[in-house]
């Protein structure tokens, strides 16, 4: 019998990457000579795809190419490792596999620095797999992510996505999967639950209830 599986979104769900991914969009936009974001934009930052995040604020795609590659520079050099995992995940994580859930990283993040962090913090030896983003802006979105960690497996199993913002909600959705929004995230109020979230869960403990209700393994 194939066991149920579950999709965690990395930043804002599983850990706070905040330092390393404002330390490096600071770096971005003071290399390029631009004025650097507000303490308030710079957690905005934190979850979607950065070029398409960019191109929200009105940044042509060269712009935004350009700053990507800034960013980069910086975060591969040490910034993706200012990061920790959330009080309680880890713990949550082992409840989920022993219940019989299978689980898959899926983050927007591109994968040449979601697999070291992953191994870095731990999460690595707990998950089944881990499946991120391509380093071109094209293959980046939530949805692509969801559709390539998907392939092969059985569609009629059981499947959830966890994720802290909007794009989750709506890349799980676009693959036909439901998906639980977790409020320790970086979300603002009430977004998720806008997006559709069939639920929002206040601590770790409270997702392993959820999701293992929702999964059939409660």
């Amino acid at each position: 019998m194939t066991a149920p599986l579950l999709l965690l979104d990395l930043d804002g769900t599983l850990t706070d990457s905040y330092p390393g991914i404002a330390s490096s969009v600071v770096h971005a936009f003071t290399a390029a000579g631009l004025t650097v974001p507000t303490p308030a934009e710079l957690r905005s930052f934190v979850g979607p795809p950065l070029h398409d995040a960019l191109v929200a604020r009105g940044f042509s795609p060269t712009q935004s190419g350009e700053l990507v590659a800034h960013y980069r520079t910086a975060y591969g050099a040490g910034g993706m490792f200012e990061n920790s995992v959330f009080p309680g995940v880890l713990d949550a994580l082992r409840a989920l596999r022993q219940a019989g859930a299978a689980l898959l990283v899926a983050t927007s993040k591109p994968e040449v620095y979601a697999v070291p962090i992953c191994e870095h913090l731990g999460i690595a030896p707990l998950v089944d797999g881990i499946f991120g983003a391509s380093l071109e802006a094209s293959t980046a979105t939530k949805a692509a992510v969801v559709a390539r960690a998907l392939t092969g497996r059985d569609d009629t199993e059981a499947r959830l996505m966890v994720g802290d913002r909007s794009h989750d909600v709506h890349g799980a959705r676009a693959n036909g999967v439901d998906c639980v929004g977790v409020a320790w995230g970086y979300a603002e109020p009430g977004e998720l639950e806008d997006a559709g979230a069939v639920e929002v869960v206040a601590t770790p403990a409270d997702l392993v209830a959820s999701a293992t209700r929702r999964l059939g393994l409660a």
